[in-house]
């Protein structure tokens, strides 16, 4: 007999406040008081959101580079093998390992590869698609591509403990708080 399978909801505190500054500095209170798995969204870019969130930098760089440097190296390979030991034809006098003919295909093979890892790696870095959120059922959130500024705390938080969590949001200056759950 199978057992059913438990579903675990995920539960969002969401807090508004009032502008840029207003969420820089609320940030940096929730970093502070040692959470992890919170968001801070806005209407456009905030200079310094990063290290006030304690945001490190992103593995993707070094994920497209090393795909990059996979795919430079075997599109060399791969033709210097094809042209100097498998199959040796003499074409115009040329050498059999003319590397300078090689540049094309070393060329498109690094960038293509590149952008398929640079689409996966940020998908997969980003855990998306995720096509429910509870931040999606949040009235008060459409907001936030206009004129909003939020931070959204998850439940996946060491730290989360709902009437903890929401106060703390209160004493940062959050307004509008609310708990959301899928």
């Amino acid at each position: 007999m199978r057992m059913a399978k438990k579903e675990t909801k995920m539960q969002v505190i969401l807090a508004q406040f009032d502008g840029a500054e207003a969420l820089l500095d609320a940030a940096r209170g929730v970093r502070d008081a040692g959470y992890r798995k919170f968001d801070c969204h806005s209407p456009y870019p905030i200079h310094g959101m990063n290290s006030a969130m304690g945001v490190t930098r992103s593995y993707l760089g070094f994920i497209v580079g090393t795909v990059a440097a996979i795919g430079l190296l075997g599109a060399f390979y791969m033709q210097y093998w094809m042209s100097a030991v498998d199959y040796k034809v003499i074409i115009s006098g040329k050498p059999f390992n003319s590397f300078q003919a090689f540049l094309p295909v070393v060329f498109a093979l690094t960038v293509l590869l590149s952008a398929f890892a640079a689409f996966i790696g940020s998908m997969m870095l980003n855990r998306l698609p995720r096509h429910n959120h509870p931040l999606f059922s949040s009235a008060n959130f459409e907001r936030v591509t206009d004129d909003g500024f939020f931070i959204s705390v998850e439940s996946g938080d060491p730290k989360y403990e709902l009437k903890k969590t929401r106060e703390l949001l209160q004493s940062l200056g959050g307004v509008n708080v609310e708990v959301l759950e899928t």
